[in-house]
């Protein structure tokens, strides 16, 4: 939905007129949980540099959605059945094999070439659902019910408190791999658990900005809070209230215009991050000239 005048010059008003919607009001409380917890598993994915097995996972919420949709059932049925299904298939065969990195990644091309071809092929057993192929691909706000929060609060508080219990030894585990499982940490339990909990946090963020545009909040704000800092408290607390902001703004854009939400959250995130890299640019020359400065003066 968006408002068929755009915006105003009062803008008090036009925030007022959102706000009068309960869909609206549906949709930022959905959207503040799903932001809270992408940032959240995200800033692990980056950390892991495992981008490409999240961004696998978020791709098998595409012919999840298109599955639940044909047999008639809730979309978030097949976002979250595929999206699991998926990383359990990358973490458990990727765990017993030897070939390190590499293996994982053939192995998720694999994944995500299987899930695309599924999509499509769901897509075209119900040709009705072609109108809602951008939905699902490119996220929607509308819609949005008490009930679809409710679930949303529930699957992101459980991922959550799951990440809380392993986030010292994962981040122990993502840092030094060798130097951990020498100390006797579980580094391969702790590898399938992680990607248990992203499949659920992305089968849960797919469902607001798409399938297609689910990186946007998943990698983006935490690779932005990473440049920043690289202190992991203050980082994970930087890639939440980026995370939760350009949510929120890129709801409020997509209520007063008629492009989709996923458009809007990765714009945003994108500008976030361009602007955090030139900002360690420019602190990095000015280091680098303060300390040839004081070099000088020595001499």
């Amino acid at each position: 939905m968006s408002a068929d005048s755009g915006f105003s010059w009062n803008l008090l008003s036009d925030v007022q007129q959102m706000w009068q919607l309960d869909s609206m009001v549906n949709a930022y409380r959905a959207g503040t949980i799903v932001a809270v917890l992408a940032a959240v598993v995200g800033w692990f994915m980056v950390l892991r540099r495992q981008t490409f097995a999240g961004h696998t996972v978020a791709l098998a919420g595409f012919p999840g959605a298109a599955a639940a949709v044909f047999l008639g059932v809730s979309a978030s049925w097949g976002y979250f059945g595929f999206c699991i299904g998926a990383a359990a298939v990358i973490a458990v065969l990727a765990r017993n094999g030897r070939g390190g990195l590499a293996e994982e990644s053939a192995l998720t091309g694999v994944v995500q070439a299987f899930t695309l071809a599924c999509g499509m092929l769901f897509v075209a057993l119900y040709k009705g659902f072609l109108n809602g192929v951008n939905a699902l691909l490119f996220g929607t706000f509308l819609g949005v019910t008490p009930g679809d929060v409710a679930v949303l609060a529930v699957v992101a508080a459980v991922v959550l408190v799951a990440m809380a219990v392993i986030g010292r030894p994962l981040l122990f585990a993502s840092v030094d791999p060798t130097v951990a499982a020498a100390r006797g940490v579980p580094t391969r339990l702790l590898g399938v658990l992680f990607l248990m909990l992203l499949g659920a946090a992305t089968a849960e963020v797919s469902q607001i900005t798409g399938s297609l545009l689910v990186f946007a909040l998943l990698v983006m704000p935490a690779a932005t809070a990473q440049r920043l800092s690289a202190r992991p408290a203050i980082s994970l607390v930087l890639a939440v209230v980026m995370s939760v902001l350009v949510t929120w703004f890129g709801l409020g854009a997509a209520f007063f215009s008629s492009y989709p939400i996923g458009f809007w959250i990765t714009s945003f995130a994108f500008g976030a991050y361009l602007l955090a890299n030139l900002y360690s640019m420019v602190a990095r020359r000015s280091d680098f000239t303060g300390r040839a400065a004081r070099t000088m003066g020595v001499s």
